[in-house]
Formats: C-alpha cells, sequence, structure tokens
C-alpha cells in the first residue's frame, strides 16, 4: 500500500531536498510501520523524528489525514491506503 509522507523544507536536507516521499508500507499499515520504512532509505530523518527507542520525537508533530496523531494512536494509528502523513517539527524562539 502506498502512502505519502510531506517532508517540511527543515528537514528536506535529509530527503535529498524531496518535499513529499511516497513509501510502500505492508497492511496493515501504521505510523510506525510508515516512518520504519521511511527509515530504511533515510536513516538521518529517521533520527530527528524518533529516538533511539522508536518513539516519537515530542517536539515533532504528525499528522494523517489532517488530524494529528497523539490525538489518534500514536504510532499506531492505522493508515487507510493512499494516506497523507505530514510531519510538523515545534518552532519555537523568540
Amino acid at each position: 500500500m502506498k502512502v505519502t509522507v510531506l517532508i517540511p523544507g527543515v528537514l528536506r536536507t535529509a530527503t535529498a531536498g524531496q518535499s513529499h516521499v511516497d513509501v510502500d508500507v505492508p497492511e496493515p499499515a501504521t505510523l510506525a510501520t510508515a516512518l520504519d520504512v521511511l527509515a530504511d532509505t533515510y536513516p538521518a530523518l529517521d533520527r530527528r523524528l524518533r529516538d533511539e527507542r522508536a518513539a516519537l520525537r515530542r517536539y515533532v508533530n504528525f499528522y494523517v489525514n489532517g488530524e494529528e496523531c497523539r490525538r489518534l494512536s500514536g504510532p499506531a494509528t492505522p493508515l487507510p491506503a493512499d494516506a497523507e502523513i505530514q510531519i510538523l517539527p515545534s518552532v519555537a524562539g523568540g
């Protein structure tokens, strides 16, 4: 099953400048399985998204078809066919 991962500008150096990446994930697909497949191709990106235990980093928000995954099932959020995953790192400063 194919899902699309939208890559924000700040993380595009880890994907050779690509703004989105299509990922083939096994079914039943979850956010975690999509990130596992993405990590195989882009390990540097994975280090920015998940910690050493593969937990989602606190300062990165993940949306599945427009819904924030932490309000759903976190990494276990199921992915429908042709899902769109949007990654949004938190922005801080003043």
